[in-house]
């Protein structure tokens, strides 16, 4: 990026390289197709020249320079359709920046969409320069890693200088600041700060020292940690912890549970279900009140009853989705994508007829109950915060706690795994809502916050289980004791 410089001195080499996903097939005549993680592209009429510039890149970082050294013809020509092949799989092509010293690249920018430009203009002289605040850092490989969901590009720091001048842009700095305070040549600074503006991770100040991104108000809403969930959960992106499938990887349709006395629960009838029970529209139409504590006891019957109407399975068979291998599913009366069902149940009894005061887990299929927790003094605990999730002064008689087996939901949908995860909760809240409804009771969703507080009491193996949601079930409020 850099010229006329003394002999010796340090400087930087721009490189390109194609993702480690990409790979080219040779077509019919002069056509190839390029694979990518955002699907095929098909590229006619490519030049010899810049097909083997092509394949030079599926192996790794490479100069422009050296690429047109080695061909033969009009460079200027070739390199001009190369220029446009990469613009077209700019979605599929790493930039690096590496020094003259031939240890490979100091960073590397690497596309997380799938049309992104790459500004490679410096940086006017004397500017202040920052972080972006959305942007985070963390380990990598041999290396750190730098991202921002307002970014195109994520930025791997792959040597010492590129780590030290990133970590240095904390606050408001200029070009020459950094290099003071880090001993790295002002130019390579120039450079390394160029790379992390154009991949987005950080920002550049106007002519009166305002960063946009302070002043604007939409952006004012969000938290670093709500925008980088939004961005990872609404697409698989690589940048995510996707794996691929593997055989014999699946995790089972129903959480296996061994310790514990277990307890067989009522099956009612759904033929005379259907037959008594209120219509849909009626039960939407009834309004949903605040969560009302009574001090009246649920019967076992009851709370069989209740789960076999809103979480049971019905049937276990075989699941597709588009373009995937099949894999074992389950059908229940909530909606969950690809019939992953990664929602558990554990139900603490605090008042019931019938079953003994203690946390359980809800077997789905077998529609029994285990007894994983009979600790009063644990009990009591998540019961006071249900309690004052539910603004009440009363323990309520029934607490359940939702919990996700994130390897049974992640191990198909990647990084929009736990966005699918709460979703659910919420097709599974409102059943609840619409059982509990039919049966003349009534079940409230509560806030919990409760830390690790509510894990540690259901003794799940976190993180691979984690509690994402919890529900009140009693008698509606103002209803006759029995």
């Amino acid at each position: 990026m850099s010229a006329d410089r003394p002999e010796g001195a340090p400087e930087t080499v721009r490189l390109w390289s194609l993702t480690e996903d990409t790979l080219l097939e040779a077509g019919d005549d002069d056509t190839i197709v390029a694979v990518t993680w955002w699907g095929e592209y098909e590229l006619a009429g490519i030049p010899e020249p810049v097909r083997e510039s092509l394949s030079r890149m599926v192996l790794g970082p490479v100069s422009m320079g050296n690429l047109a050294s080695s061909a033969s013809g009009a460079a200027e020509a070739w390199a001009g359709a190369l220029r446009k092949v990469l613009t077209r799989l700019s979605g599929s092509v790493v930039h690096s920046l590496a020094l003259n010293d031939g240890q490979g690249p100091v960073l590397s920018a690497i596309p997380v969409t799938q049309s992104p430009v790459f500004p490679a203009g410096p940086v006017p002289p004397g500017r202040l320069i920052k972080l972006s605040r959305f942007s985070a850092m963390r380990p990598d490989g041999s290396g750190m890693l730098l991202e921002s969901p307002r970014a195109r590009y994520r930025v791997a720091l792959l040597r010492p200088p590129a780590a030290l001048v990133a970590t240095s842009l904390a606050g408001p700095v200029t070009v020459a600041q950094v290099a003071e305070t880090t001993g790295v040549a002002e130019q390579i600074v120039a450079d390394v700060v160029a790379f992390l503006v154009g991949a987005g991770v950080a920002l550049v100040a106007d002519d009166w020292a305002q960063f946009a991104e302070d002043t604007d108000t939409d952006l004012a809403v969000w938290t670093p940690h709500d925008m980088l969930f939004h961005a990872r959960s609404r697409t698989w992106q690589k940048a995510g912890s996707t794996e691929p499938r593997r055989a014999g990887a699946e995790p089972p349709v129903v959480k296996p549970i061994t310790a514990g006395p277990t307890f067989p629960l009522h099956r009612p009838d759904p033929a005379v279900l259907k037959a008594t029970d209120p219509t849909l529209s009626t039960l939407l139409e009834q309004d949903h009140g605040c969560p009302e504590v009574t001090e009246r006891a649920l019967s076992a019957e009851q709370i069989g009853e209740f789960l076999y109407r809103a979480a049971r399975v019905r049937s276990i068979g075989p699941a597709y989705l588009p373009g995937g291998p099949g894999h074992e599913a389950s059908q229940r009366p909530y909606f969950s994508i690809a019939c992953l069902y990664e929602l558990e149940i554990y139900v603490g009894i605090n008042r019931c007829v019938g079953l003994g005061r203690g946390i359980y887990h809800y077997d789905p299929l077998w529609h029994t109950l285990t007894l994983v927790n009979d600790d009063s003094v644990v009990l009591d605990g998540l019961l006071d915060l249900a309690m004052v999730g539910a603004g009440s002064h009363r323990r309520p008689s029934v607490l359940l706690t939702m919990t996700a087996r994130m390897s049974r939901i992640a191990w198909v949908l990647g990084s929009a795994a736990y966005a699918t995860t709460l979703l659910h909760v919420g097709a599974l809240q409102q059943v609840l809502y619409l059982a509990a409804k039919a049966m003349g009771l009534a079940a409230h969703a509560v806030p919990v916050d409760a830390g690790d507080r509510v894990d540690h009491s259901l003794k799940l193996e976190w993180p691979a289980e984690v509690s994402v949601g919890e529900c009140v079930l009693d008698f509606p409020g103002g209803a006759p004791s029995p």
